[in-house]
């Protein structure tokens, strides 16, 4: 009988949870429009709402503050639009972190967009980005930079970010906390956030829904998909249930596993973590001396061939990933390594090790099994290279 295989790319897609699954299914029979006003469209309409609650409590927020999406990339393009505001305060320039993912970096629409730099631990230069305001006083900024980095696992100093866009007096800030939810905790209110946006998929709730949260008196002056006026006027066409409901499902476990989970994790990780050093001694940890999400391992071994590993571990019944998983299953360079200063040569052998809900240990040996082989394999070709 073969052994099953290790799925250790979380950061990409997690697996859905069997009570989600169940969810969606139920939620499936449903045969009403949300927006219809006879019994069955009501019935649709509650379920519908009754998965708003858990989204916004899973990050501080209340359940009017929700507008749901077809995930993070259209939520994070609706807040970079140009169209959110506070007041009067209307951004038109956009300072965004060298290290962001492309629904940021790509999907804005700013005429005026400048990067902020990250330290070689791929943390925010919070200097840099005070000067940075302190430069444009009196012109309305929006700051967007994620809570925690896809890659590495790096998290972002969100409360100094904050503070500094509020000393500035006419900033908004956004993040794109799509790696962070339900693996760490994220106060929305308490941070002081304008806009926060996340994706289901990643907390194994279905793939194709997500979430825009707008704090209190920070509003879209437009929709950004236009039609019957379905959530809020803002995100218009029929919604889906499904999916909708699958989110919510996924967020109220988030809500009650993620402490305990999130220790189990860091755990395991820290374990990975020395195993592939004990075997590639030379291996580069990246944000090694920064805060790290549980459940992310970024690193590289120099000499190492990013995608030729990931092939052997594919064979050997791992599934790992070399970045980010949304350049169309090309293996490219990272900007995040880039904007990191990691030179290319190593940034050709960084691999990302990501855990979630149904990683256990068997899994994490399984890994460093086949990791020996292709580091001990490495490490041959370099004795007879010398």
């Amino acid at each position: 009988m073969s052994q099953p295989r290790a799925y250790l790319d979380h950061n990409a897609t997690a697996p859905v949870r069997p009570a989600v699954a169940e969810a969606v299914a139920r939620a499936l029979t449903l045969p009403g429009n949300p927006s219809s006003v006879h019994a069955e469209g009501r019935a649709a309409r509650a379920a519908l709402e009754a998965a708003r609650g858990p989204v916004a409590a899973l990050v501080g927020a209340q359940a009017q503050q929700v507008v749901f999406t077809s995930g993070g990339t259209e939520a994070a393009n609706a807040v970079l639009s140009g169209a959110l505001r506070r007041g009067s305060t209307s951004p038109t320039r956009l300072l965004y972190g060298a290290s962001e993912h492309p629904c940021v970096a790509a999907g804005h629409r700013f005429a005026q967009a400048e990067t902020l730099p990250v330290t070689a631990d791929g943390v925010i230069d919070l200097d840099a980005l005070e000067a940075r305001l302190a430069a444009l006083a009196g012109e309305a900024v929006l700051v967007s930079v994620h809570a925690a980095n896809n890659e590495t696992g790096v998290v972002q100093p969100l409360p100094g970010i904050v503070a500094l866009a509020r000393a500035h007096g006419r900033a908004l800030v956004h993040s794109d906390a799509v790696q962070a939810v339900g693996k760490i905790p994220l106060d929305m209110a308490a941070l002081g956030l304008d806009a926060l946006t996340l994706s289901g998929h990643k907390f194994a709730a279905p793939k194709g829904v997500g979430a825009l949260v707008l704090a209190p008196g920070v509003s879209l002056d437009a929709a950004f998909v236009r039609g019957g006026g379905q959530e809020a006027r803002l995100r218009c066409g029929t919604e889906c249930l499904p999916g909708i409901v699958g989110l919510g499902e996924a967020a109220r476990i988030a809500g009650e596993t993620r402490d305990g989970e999130a220790a189990r994790l860091a755990d395991l990780r820290d374990r990975i973590e020395a195993g592939v050093l004990a075997r590639a001694p030379d291996a580069v940890v990246f944000g090694a001396h920064a805060p790290r999400l549980p459940n992310t391992l970024g690193f590289a071994v120099p000499g190492l061939d990013a995608p030729a590993a990931l092939i052997a571990l594919d064979l050997a019944g791992v599934a790992v990933s070399s970045g980010s998983a949304c350049a169309s299953g090309k293996v490219a360079r990272s900007a995040t390594l880039a904007a990191m200063g990691v030179s290319p040569a190593l940034a050709a052998g960084a691999l990302r090790v990501s855990l979630g809900w149904n990683t256990v240990e068997g899994d994490a040996l399984r890994f460093l099994d086949a990791f020996e082989r292709i580091a001990t394999s490495l490490y041959e070709r370099r004795g007879r290279a010398a």
